[in-house]
């Protein structure tokens, strides 16, 4: 997602994505005393492979799915073409593309954030401003929801529960343009929009959603200014959403599933630039949040404690630069015996890292006790 330009400032530099106004920045609220600071000491771990490069389709965000006989599907959203593209996730070769420009079953609007859970694939659509669900491996349509609610949906995050999902999909929903044409942030207390949670129930080929809670804290700390990834730690209670407006922060929100902000907030010390995609690494009762740091010309992946949000470690690739989403599969496959994490490159690819080089150079434990 793009920076937020300034009211009555010369715009920034865009990434590729939204690009809404803020005004002069306040003074920085305490950070949380869980938010370590942190140097630039930065580890390098080689990419495992790139997915060939195509700028036309400014792939935005990928997911991951082991089919029942072993294979593992890279999907990516691409915002340009409007459709998915699938890769090989064990060497990155580009197996197929699903989709085409439009507003019936299976077509798609600028999609952007992509969660697959079960044998379902969701796909966020910003200018359909819808939530698209697909069923594996066919990529067969069983319904949209969230039209009449949602006005400039990026991300989604799933969380699935005994029977059905609860699907939170972040909104970052402006008030209009300013003369040069670039996205006003609206006042703090329209803000109380930024996340919608849908209850998800998928029966019968079918799947249907309901609208569950609004959130979005309207303080100064909690407020939510422009909103892409989220991610949620069901048995600690966390939902965490990257701030994402470098005007005020680059930073993580704590909020409760429930959607109430926590009051903390951490991150803030060790971006650099602006905070994107989130994923959790569980190990055992612990683990890590594994957060993104969008680099122009180089990503930096930043690893914080699961449960004291501490810093724990950063990598960069050889490569990779630029990042919108992330996807950590925890899956076992040949190429990748402890896991993968995939990364957007530049809007055109994807790139791989495996977990267990991750885990070397950060010197963090492959195996966990359960």
């Amino acid at each position: 997602m793009r920076a937020r330009a300034m009211l009555g400032l010369v715009a920034m530099a865009m990434l590729a994505g939204c690009k809404p106004v803020a005004s002069p920045a306040p003074a920085a609220p305490a950070v949380d005393a869980a938010a370590a600071t942190t140097g630039r000491s930065v580890a390098t771990v080689a990419e495992a492979f790139l997915t060939p490069m195509t700028p036309a389709d400014n792939i935005d965000s990928p997911a991951s799915w082991t089919s029942p006989d072993g294979q593992v599907w890279l999907i990516a959203t691409a915002k340009a073409t409007d459709k998915l593209v699938v890769y090989d996730g064990q060497t990155g070769a580009r197996l197929r593309d699903v989709g085409s420009t439009g507003t019936a079953p299976g077509q798609f609007d600028r999609p952007n954030g992509i969660a697959v859970v079960d044998d379902l694939v969701l796909i966020v659509e910003r200018d359909n401003h819808r939530v698209q669900v697909l069923q594996l491996p066919d990529f067969t349509p069983l319904g949209v929801f969230a039209a009449d609610d949602l006005r400039k949906p990026y991300g989604l995050w799933v969380n699935k529960q005994a029977s059905g999902y609860d699907v939170y999909v972040t909104d970052s929903y402006d008030a209009g343009e300013d003369a040069q044409g670039n996205d006003v942030l609206p006042p703090l207390a329209e803000l109380d929009k930024r996340v919608r949670r849908y209850a998800l129930q998928v029966q019968g080929g079918k799947a249907k959603a309901t609208l569950a809670a609004t959130i979005g804290d309207t303080s100064e700390a909690g407020a939510l200014r422009v909103v892409e990834s989220i991610w949620g730690d069901p048995a600690n209670d966390r939902l965490l959403i990257a701030e994402e407006d470098e005007t005020y922060a680059s930073e993580i929100k704590v909020y409760s599933l429930e959607g109430k902000f926590s009051g903390t907030t951490f991150g803030r010390d060790a971006f650099k630039a602006q905070a994107e995609g989130v994923m959790l690494r569980t190990c055992g009762n612990g683990g890590w949040w594994i957060t993104t740091e969008q680099g122009k010309q180089r990503s930096v992946f930043h690893l914080f404690d699961r449960h004291t949000l501490k810093h724990v470690g950063a990598f960069q690739g050889n490569t990779v630069a630029n990042t919108d989403g992330i996807w950590l599969s925890t899956a076992a496959s040949p190429r990748f015996p402890h896991g993968a994490l995939y990364a957007v490159h530049d809007d055109q690819g994807v790139v791989a890292f495996d977990w267990a080089s991750v885990a070397r150079q950060l010197s963090l434990p492959l195996e966990c006790a359960p």
